[in-house]
């Protein structure tokens, strides 16, 4: 079936539906919901039961990068800075010195085993050489698992900034494979300035975004989260136009973000979240649509070995060798080394091949197809059980709150404190935005004149106003009093 306009709406709605009810129960089997959307997706192609064609690469990239976009975003702007300070550096080694090794190591590997060039060979490497963001934000942050200290926030922080390095890999080597006159030194200069650029264009956005946020005072709610949207396309494409990274843009201004005082902000993140999950069943579907699987099967073979020495090598040795000059046990390393995921990352990535015309374009596509379903398959479904295995795992037996609502019902009324607003405090006549609150408190209410306000970071304080605060320890009301309490110079 070919998809058309009369046709493209019902299709693209039955196949979402599909997916978020396939979805919902697919942890009780153990299967991770992102290759359930890619399997979906190659069900309904042109080899499956749905018959529909869809071959074009260029659209297919398109959604990737959008929904990367999306998938980055969410993921920095859900990004506690004060959970990944301490594994910072151990975080950018992975995701630059790790990254880089497991390219070259694997693309070793392949051009040792194949007939590839050693460009090319380094150019499949290069574009499975990231953990895929979608993947372990997903997996990671499912309610099934739960990991000691410091892990967690290591992983995540990995995921979420290591793509930016295997796209910078990714053009640098196909740039070889298309011009075969030039040298590896030629890249390099291109490659500083991707990371530069793109880290500077990242700090810069987030500094702007925030103020223009605070600021530009919007009379709808819902307009907010549409202007973050703006913000962070327009971080990306400006990046990019200047020459820099727009996937690490994105990402550092998300983190910058996510770590600021902004109005309507759990709007934001509940939008963000929503959109995320969306991003990343339409990505899946489209790029199980894409592939053919009756052109793979004759790389299955090969595509096993390379997957395999990825999982168990490759990956490895850019763990182990990029973690060398930290202090760490073994078995958190390993661990390390096994959250490992490949997921549409390396696949929208392999696009690029396929939009140069490059000869083994379409072998490096079926390849990197069968890595990321065999790496999701593998190591999405053991995670918890390697946990276990290593002694990294721990039950979860408290859930993080974020929603307001749930803070009220859940939470007993002791844990609550009252706090009254006096007119010569410097709180007084003050949005919430601008009071500078501990991060670890929270304002779940405001009685005024007798009625309950839901607060948000544009509502103004008035004077005899009662804040009801909801924080971690005594500790963190003593700052909320000092907070609140300052009186004004007179």
């Amino acid at each position: 079936m070919n998809l058309t306009i009369e046709n493209i709406l019902l299709v693209g709605s039955i196949l979402l539906f599909i997916s978020v009810v396939v979805g919902k129960t697919s942890y009780k089997f153990g299967v991770p919901t992102l290759i359930l959307f890619l399997a979906i997706g190659m069900l309904a192609g042109s080899d499956g039961i749905g018959g529909i064609f869809f071959n074009d690469p260029k659209i297919a990239q398109l959604i990737g990068v959008v929904s990367l976009n999306f998938i980055l975003f969410s993921g920095g702007l859900n990004t506690n800075f004060k959970s990944i300070e301490p594994v910072l550096k151990e975080g950018l080694a992975l995701s630059t010195a790790g990254v880089l090794l497991t390219a070259l190591s694997l693309g070793t590997f392949v051009w040792f085993i194949t007939d590839f060039t050693i460009y090319e060979s380094m150019l499949l490497g290069s574009i499975v050489s990231s953990t895929d963001a979608a993947a372990v934000f997903s997996i990671l942050r499912s309610k099934n698992l739960a990991l000691r200290t410091n892990l967690r926030p290591t992983l995540e922080l990995e995921s979420g900034s290591n793509d930016p390095m295997a796209y910078v890999l990714t053009i640098a080597f196909l740039t070889l494979v298309v011009n075969q006159d030039q040298n590896i030194l030629s890249i390099i200069p291109m490659f500083i300035q991707q990371m530069v650029v793109g880290a500077i264009a990242g700090f810069a956005f987030g500094y702007i975004s925030k103020h223009v946020i605070n600021k530009i005072n919007l009379d709808f709610e819902g307009l907010y989260p549409v202007l973050v949207i703006a913000l962070m396309f327009i971080t990306f494409s400006a990046t990019d136009f200047v020459g820099g990274n727009g996937f690490l843009a994105i990402y550092i201004c998300a983190v910058y973000l996510g770590n600021q005082d902004l109005i309507h902000k759990q709007t934001i993140l509940r939008m963000y979240d929503g959109l995320a999950w969306l991003t990343e069943i339409v990505l899946f579907l489209t790029l199980g649509l894409l592939v053919f699987p009756s052109q793979i099967i004759p790389f299955m073979g090969i595509g096993l070995l390379i997957s395999v020495f990825l999982i168990l090598v490759a990956r490895p040795v850019g763990v182990f060798i990029s973690l060398m000059f930290f202090k760490m046990k073994l078995r958190r390393r390993l661990y390390i080394s096994w959250v490992g995921l490949r997921g549409a990352v390396p696949i929208v990535f392999a696009t690029y091949p396929l939009l140069a015309g490059i000869d083994k374009a379409n072998v490096i596509f079926n390849i990197v197809f069968f890595i990321s379903v065999t790496s999701i398959l593998i190591q999405g479904t053991t995670l918890s059980i390697f946990a276990k295995w290593l002694n990294v795992g721990e039950p979860e037996e408290t859930k993080k709150l974020t929603e307001i609502d749930q803070l009220m019902s859940d939470l007993p009324k002791s844990s609550l404190q009252e706090f009254k607003i006096l007119p010569d405090v410097l709180s007084s006549n003050k949005r919430i935005v601008d009071l500078n609150f501990p991060k670890s408190a929270f304002i779940v209410m405001i009685k005024r004149n007798n009625e309950y306000i839901r607060p948000g970071g544009s509502t103004v304080v008035k004077p005899h106003d009662i804040l009801i605060v909801l924080a971690d320890s005594d500790e963190d009301y003593v700052k909320v009093k000092e907070c609140l309490y300052n009186r004004t110079a007179h």
